[in-house]
């Protein structure tokens, strides 16, 4: 039942995904989360992300934020890095994220979904056949509604260890 909510793969970081790996094996968008995925939340787009964002383009990438947020905040980060946005997405429901593959042009087998959340990021990427990459929030300062949140996923992130245990796979890289 836990099960829906395991990401494909769970990384330290975004800024430790392997992307050249991801491209070669046929992948041609990427929807981001912003808060806590790419920088702290309600933080500005800074260099790493500027860098990583500009690197992926020039790879060959078409990148998408997905967000709940409001637009200013989502507009405010994506001014820097000039990529696709949808703000308010409804984040599990699948139609943003339906959306967001017509906005970049990819289809499920071509998509990767990168989030710090196994609620919302994660479940409505899996629950739209997208493959998904959960990264560790950038910071522990959040939102009180997220933190509660936190606590429910270490539940289902104890089973994802063992599951990934059982199957003798890496629980997070």
């Amino acid at each position: 039942m836990l099960e829906r909510f395991y990401p494909d793969v769970y990384m330290r970081s975004t800024y430790s995904i392997d992307f050249d790996k991801y491209y070669k094996s046929g992948y041609r968008g990427i929807i981001f989360d912003i808060d806590n995925t790419l920088v702290p939340h309600g933080a500005p787009a800074d260099e790493r992300s500027i860098t990583l964002i500009q690197r992926l383009k020039g790879m060959g990438f078409s990148i998408l934020f997905l967000s709940n947020n409001k637009e200013p905040r989502v507009k405010m980060f994506n001014d820097a890095v000039n990529a696709q946005y949808i703000f308010k997405g409804g984040k599990p429901g699948r139609k943003g994220y339906l959306r967001a593959m017509e906005m970049l042009g990819t289809d499920t087998e071509s998509t990767l979904f990168v989030g710090d959340q196994l609620f919302t990021d994660v479940w409505g990427a899996r629950n739209t056949g997208i493959f998904s990459i959960l990264v560790k929030p950038i910071d522990k300062k959040e939102e009180i509604q997220i933190v509660l949140k936190r606590y429910l996923e270490k539940i289902v992130l104890a089973g994802y260890r063992r599951k990934c245990q059982k199957e003798g796979k890496v629980y997070i890289l």
